[in-house]
C-alpha cells in the first residue's frame, strides 16, 4: 500500500484487490473473515474494488490464479470501459501475477510483476505451482525483485536478467522515526533499566522466533536481567508459550500479540536492539522500520542488502549460539544511533516510487507517454 501511495504524484492507479469467495456463515474463523470484506472500500485514500474468486479446497493452490483471473474479469472490464489504462501493475508473482498475465492477454495491456519473497522462495518449491511462476516469469514485461537474492532466485527459475529491476522496500521517516527512549519504555509498560531485545512478525517457524527465544536462555547466565519483546500473532503462538514455559522464561521473554502497525516507532524506539531470525525474506520492511529508529539490527543473511556495514548491526547465521554472541556484543556496544536513522532514510518510500514509475516508463509501447 505504501508504494501505491507514494506513486499517486506519478500515476492514475486504480486498485483491485481479490479475495476467495465464502459464504456468510460463520462456520470457520479464517474464512468468514473473507465474506465480511466489502465488494468495495476506501483505505489509504484509495478506492479498492474485491472481486471474489472460488477456492476450492483440498485441489491447492494451482487453481488459484486461473480462477483469480476469472473472478475478476467483470469489475476489471468495467473499469477498462470507464478510463483508459496503459498497463497492469501485479505485487505478487503467484496467485496475482498469473491471474495478471491472463488479463493483460485479454485486454492487450502491458504487465508488471512484483516479487516480494515468498512468492518466489516458498510457493516455487510446489510442484504444480512452479511451472505457473515460471510461465508469470517468461510472459511479463517487466518484473520487480525487492533483493538481490530474489532476483537470483528468479533468474535460477529461468527469468532472463535484464528483465528484472531490483528496487528494495522503502521506509516512512515521518511514521518511523527516533523517539526518547525512556519515554517510549514508560508510555508502553516496559522496565526502564532492563536490556530489550524487539522482534516483530507474523509468529511462523520461519521468522525463527524459537531461536531467539534459546538465544535468551543462553544469554540470561551472564545478562539475567535481558528482556526479549516479540511482537505479531500466528499460528506457532502455542509452541512459543510451551517452550518459553520449559526454558523458565516468564520474566524474560513476553508475547504482546499483535499492534497497530502506526505503533510499531514506540516500540522500536523502547528496545536496545531489534532481531530478525527468518530463514527466507524478500526485503524485510521490520529491518528498515527498526533503523529509522535508530536500533541496530541482528539479523540471519536475509538482511544482509540493507545491514551491509557494521555500523548498522551484525549478520549471523541461523542458531541460537550466534544470536546469544550477536545479542552478547551488540548489548556491549556504543551504537550511533544517528547514523542509522539517516542511513534507513536514504531509502525513502519516494524514491522507491520514482525507481518503480521508470519500469513502468519502459514497459509503455513505443510512443505513448504515462
Amino acid at each position: 500500500m505504501e508504494r501505491m501511495r507514494y506513486l499517486r504524484p506519478f500515476a492514475d492507479l486504480s486498485v483491485f484487490a481479490p479475495v476467495p469467495y465464502f459464504p456468510g456463515l460463520n462456520i470457520h474463523d479464517r474464512w468468514f473473515e473473507f465474506s465480511r470484506i466489502p465488494r468495495k472500500e476506501c483505505i489509504a485514500g484509495f478506492d479498492l474494488d474485491h472481486p471474489r474468486y472460488l477456492v476450492v479446497p483440498r485441489i491447492g493452490m494451482a487453481t488459484h490464479g486461473l480462477s483469480m483471473f476469472l473472478g475478476s474479469i467483470r469489475q476489471i472490464s468495467q473499469r477498462m470501459r470507464e478510463t483508459s489504462f496503459d498497463l497492469i501493475d501485479a505485487h505478487y508473482v503467484y496467485p496475482d501475477g498469473f491471474a495478471a498475465i491472463l488479463l493483460g492477454q485479454l485486454f492487450n495491456k502491458p504487465v508488471v510483476v512484483s516479487a516480494r519473497g515468498s512468492d518466489i522462495n516458498l510457493f516455487s518449491e510446489f510442484t504444480t505451482i512452479r511451472p505457473l511462476i515460471r510461465e508469470v516469469l517468461s510472459r511479463a514485461d517487466g518484473l520487480i525483485a525487492v533483493s538481490e537474492s530474489l532476483k537470483s532466485t528468479m533468474v535460477k527459475l529461468g527469468c532472463v536478467p535484464d528483465k528484472v529491476t531490483v528496487i528494495s522496500n522503502g521506509v516512512d521517516s515521518n511514521k518511523f522515526q527516533l523517539r526518547p527512549q525512556a519515554e517510549m519504555r514508560q508510555l508502553l509498560g516496559l522496565p526502564g533499566s532492563r536490556p530489550i531485545l524487539l522482534s516483530v512478525g507474523k509468529l511462523t517457524e520461519n521468522k525463527g522466533f524459537h531461536i531467539l527465544i534459546e538465544a535468551v536462555a543462553s544469554l540470561r547466565e551472564n545478562r539475567p536481567d535481558v528482556l526479549l519483546v516479540i511482537i505479531g500473532d500466528g499460528d506457532y503462538r502455542s509452541r512459543l508459550s510451551r517452550k518459553i514455559r520449559d526454558l523458565g522464561l516468564e520474566d524474560n521473554v513476553r508475547l504482546v500479540g499483535t499492534r497497530p502497525h502506526d505503533q510499531l516507532s514506540a516500540w522500536y524506539s523502547a528496545a536496545d536492539l531489534f532481531c530478525l531470525a527468518s530463514a527466507s525474506e524478500g526485503c524485510p520492511n521490520v529491518v528498515m522500520e527498526a533503523m529509522a529508529c535508530g536500533r541496530p539490527v541482528i539479523a540471519t543473511w536475509v538482511a544482509a542488502q540493507i545491514v551491509d556495514t557494521p555500523m548498522l548491526g551484525i549478520l549471523v547465521n541461523r542458531t541460537p549460539e550466534e544470536f546469544r554472541h550477536a545479542m552478547e556484543q551488540a548489548l556491549s556496544c556504543d551504537w550511533d544511533h544517528a547514523s542509522i536513522v539517516d542511513r534507513a532514510r536514504s531509502s525513502s518510500w519516494e524514491k522507491v516510487a520514482q525507481s518503480v514509475f521508470g519500469v513502468f516508463s519502459n514497459v509503455v509501447a513505443p510512443g505513448r507517454q504515462l
